[in-house]
């Protein structure tokens, strides 16, 4: 089903351009909700019999299900601080005429650093009270009348009032919004109490001006635009139109991958949220934050080696190399190996000791040791499970691996247990 079918208003309808497009989701699940509403009232009523169930018949699929619920979408970093940078520099010219007459400069910055600052969504941004900002110092209030100064680690709290999802409460935000709205509550006119739609009750509005209060879409429609004309942004991203509720996802997606980040349940608190299955969707890991972590886990290093390698070069320019003569050599720790392909060879970590084996305290060894014309080289080898045990857990590792490799041929052709390798050493130590 596509936009516009079976309808008889094509052209009156308001979005001419969605015409003959694959329905949303949204969407989808709403004319599946409607007959399955309708033949369950029904049931209820006993018009038909029951033949059928339709919350089974008629649910909405899985595939349509998982592109359901909330996608906040982040404002991107250098776009976001732009606009931080246009909020806090907000003069009388930066908006328009009529909004100039209508609304006091403390007024706009206050409402702008609200959105920038507190997170929060624009109907309780359109319903704070006089009074909402508080301040404490080591715990203790600061009463507001009595002219004390600031001290420079004093914590500002914002009241939120009743809300979407939850009750009022009480979050820390930054000073300058305390500072913000402290300014225009010291010049705000006397205003009469107002209903407040969601709780039923009169309220002191703080964003109230003439008897009248700042209507929920203030922001979208003339703050945002504002913001973006002044920072040089365009009023839309990739990821759609820059709207009030996304400054909500983008701050507590920056909260959420700083570098001393808050948990998901402290960030579940500060947005208000009743579950944090609800804050999940708000907590967006940052592409360089999964970067960081990946890099931190070491996956290449879990499972790749670093050993040193000694190449004769003498044996390389005089031809000896190509006769056969050993011209490379795997340092053990114990010993070295010359076999040519070490990389492929099942005993390389837990050497057999085979005709490519020279021990270090050999007489041999000692040369190779002595020799000027050598070129130390790193090679990285890559480790199974029991190879990387054996290499970081000890004694009791290599002795499995060396059980388990007994009977495996090695490079020069006869196995452990022909070559009588002793089943302890002291050889691990060395790796």
């Amino acid at each position: 089903m596509a936009v516009g079918d079976f309808s008889q208003w094509i052209h009156g309808m308001r979005s001419q351009d969605r015409i003959g497009k694959p329905l949303t989701p949204e969407s989808k699940s709403g004319y599946l909700k409607v007959p399955r509403a309708f033949f369950r009232d029904l049931h209820e009523w006993e018009w038909i019999p029951r033949r059928f169930d339709p919350a089974h018949a008629l649910r909405t699929p899985r595939s349509v299900r998982a592109l359901l619920g909330p996608d906040p979408r982040v404002i991107a970093d250098d776009i976001w601080a732009k606009l931080l940078w246009a909020g806090l520099n907000v003069e009388p010219g930066d908006l328009p005429a009529a909004d100039s007459r209508t609304y006091p400069v403390e007024l706009i910055r206050a409402i702008t650093l609200t959105w920038l600052f507190a997170g929060q969504r624009s109907d309780e941004i359109a319903r704070l009270r006089v009074g909402c900002i508080r301040w404490q110092h080591d715990g203790m209030p600061i009463p507001g009348d009595s002219g004390e100064v600031l001290a420079r680690d004093a914590v500002c709290l914002l009241d939120v009032p009743t809300h979407k999802t939850g009750t009022a409460f009480t979050k820390p935000v930054d000073p300058l919004l305390g500072q913000a709205i402290e300014a225009w509550q010291a010049i705000r006119p006397e205003q009469p109490a107002m209903l407040d739609p969601k709780t039923g009750e009169y309220a002191d509005f703080l964003f109230a001006h003439r008897a009248r209060r700042v209507a929920k879409h203030y922001i979208n429609t003339a703050i945002i635009p504002m913001l973006c004309r002044k920072a040089g942004v365009p009023t839309a991203d990739v990821r759609g139109n820059i709207t009030s509720h996304r400054a909500r996802s983008t701050i507590a997606s920056q909260l959420y991958n700083a570098k001393e980040p808050m948990t998901l349940f402290e960030l579940q608190e500060w947005l208000g949220h009743r579950t944090p299955e609800a804050t999940a969707h708000y907590a967006k890991i940052t592409p360089n934050t999964l970067a960081r972590a990946y890099n931190d886990a070491g996956y290449f290093a879990r499972n790749v080696r670093t050993i040193e390698v000694l190449v004769d070069r003498d044996a390389v320019t005089s031809g000896a190399a190509a006769n056969g003569e050993p011209w490379q050599y795997y340092d053990l720790g114990h010993g070295w190996c010359t076999y040519t392909f070490f990389e492929q060879c099942q005993h390389r970590m837990a050497c057999a000791r085979c005709d490519f084996y020279t021990p270090k305290d050999s007489s041999k060894g000692q040369l190779l040791e002595a020799k000027e014309n050598l070129q130390k080289m790193l090679a990285s080898i890559p480790l199974t499970d029991d190879e990387r045990a054996a290499v970081d857990e000890g004694q009791a590792a290599f002795d499995q691996l060396l059980e388990r490799l007994t009977d495996v041929p090695t490079p020069a052709g006869p196995t452990p247990q022909q070559i009588g390798v002793p089943r302890h050493r002291d050889a691990a130590a060395g790796r």
